[in-house]
């Protein structure tokens, strides 16, 4: 089959790989009908290379039909239509039961202390082949892929297996009230869902934060009121100027690792991919590799009492916190990698109606999988307005 694979650092490439086949009773072989690019894969263009193999398969968000089943698949059948979640969950542990099928006890990858396994993730994640791929094989079946209707278009469905309930529990973690102010930072595809899913939960207001103009834009037209961060010398006061003085009584940080304005940070990630690999790991892990700017935003956004929720992925060990100032303003902080299933039959009841989330016009480019390394470029840089890449194999 063909896939996308990661080959070196900013060089992905999309080459003939070994099929796909049943491993353990209870997996099936997904045909993959459509599959996303991700904000999170652009880290391992960077940050994360030092976790990277070259040939690994890139991807996590992916949908499809049901190929093959293992013998005690009961759950889905051949030719089910499914979205498959990027998180790999049992969903009969301790933490699955919990509601933290990110932190699934069965496929933890305790080499690393680090939560359950992704597909397409790097080795700190299980090394899993990843949905940037003609086929995918899917452990867990019988918990793990989210059934859809066999009608409609894959963009009604496919980011069920992540941006969508990622956004979803950005909100739900932020405890937003009827009729508080949350703000976002952040407009890119999981931003502009995180508005979208707040207006759904009750929000009186919703204000986005970027510096993109097209982001900003398209939030404008889904009734965000916007700040361009690239305008603003402060952006935490004008935030605090539309809400009374106190700021925002939510805030939902969207951004991560990728955020501006951080010369050290750039640095150490140079530094990071450029060492021997086991070094770049040393460094990678234990120090901090992350721009903070948009964390720093959000944490100065919100009110005295309020709570920020961090859905922005990072990858630095000793990042700072004004622990004083946190203290002093009583702040709530709740972050966490989204827990799909958690979210999904909820979030698949509301799909199911009418496109409330706009998902269906989310995706600004279409491209065939072989386009893929021009679709990261794309993505990466931003051009042509680009705010989502989806991949057809």
């Amino acid at each position: 089959m063909r896939a996308l694979t990661w080959q070196g650092t900013a060089e992905v490439r999309v080459i003939e790989t070994p099929d796909p086949v049943i491993e353990r009773p209870d997996d099936i072989i997904v045909k993959v009908t459509s599959t996303a690019i991700c904000g999170s894969d652009l880290h391992l263009y960077a940050p994360l290379t030092p976790f990277m193999t070259p040939g690994d398969v890139l991807g996590h968000e992916f949908m499809g039909t049901v190929e093959q089943i293992g013998p005690e698949v009961s759950a889905v059948a051949p030719g089910d239509r499914v979205v498959v979640p990027f998180t790999i969950s049992c969903g009969h542990c301790f933490m699955c039961t919990h509601g933290l099928q990110s932190q699934c006890e069965t496929t933890q990858v305790r080499e690393f202390g680090t939560g359950a396994a992704l597909f397409g993730y790097t080795k700190l994640y299980g090394r899993v082949p990843g949905g940037q791929a003609e086929y995918v094989r899917v452990p867990y079946a019988n918990y793990g892929p989210i059934k859809v209707p066999q009608d409609g278009p894959d963009e009604r469905w496919l980011y069920l297996s992540d941006i969508l309930p990622t956004a979803w529990q950005g909100v739900k973690y932020a405890e937003l009230e009827a009729g508080e102010t949350l703000a976002v930072v952040g407009l890119g595809p999981v931003g502009q869902l995180v508005a979208r899913s707040a207006r759904l939960l009750g929000a009186g207001r919703v204000l986005g934060i970027d510096r993109v103009p097209a982001r900003l834009e398209r939030a404008r037209r889904a009734g965000v009121e916007t700040l361009d961060a690239s305008q603003l010398d402060d952006v935490p006061g004008a935030v605090r100027e539309l809400t009374s003085g106190r700021g925002a009584d939510r805030v939902v940080e969207a951004v991560g690792m990728e955020a501006h304005g951080s010369p050290l940070a750039q640095a150490l990630t140079t530094a990071a991919t450029a060492l021997p690999r086991r070094l770049g790991e040393t460094l990678s892990s234990a120090a901090s590799i992350d721009r903070l700017a948009a964390l720093r935003t959000a944490l100065e956004c919100v009110r005295r009492g309020g709570t920020v929720s961090v859905i922005g992925v990072y990858g630095g060990a000793t990042d700072p916190f004004n622990m004083r100032q946190l203290f002093d303003r009583q702040i709530s902080i709740r972050m966490g990698q989204a827990n799909v299933r958690r979210w999904s039959d909820e979030l698949l009841g509301r799909l199911s109606h009418e496109d409330a989330f706009g998902v269906e016009q989310l995706a600004t480019h279409h491209l065939s999988l072989d386009e893929a390394p021009h679709g990261y470029e794309l993505f990466r840089t931003k051009q042509d307005g680009c705010l989502k890449v989806v991949l057809k194999p």
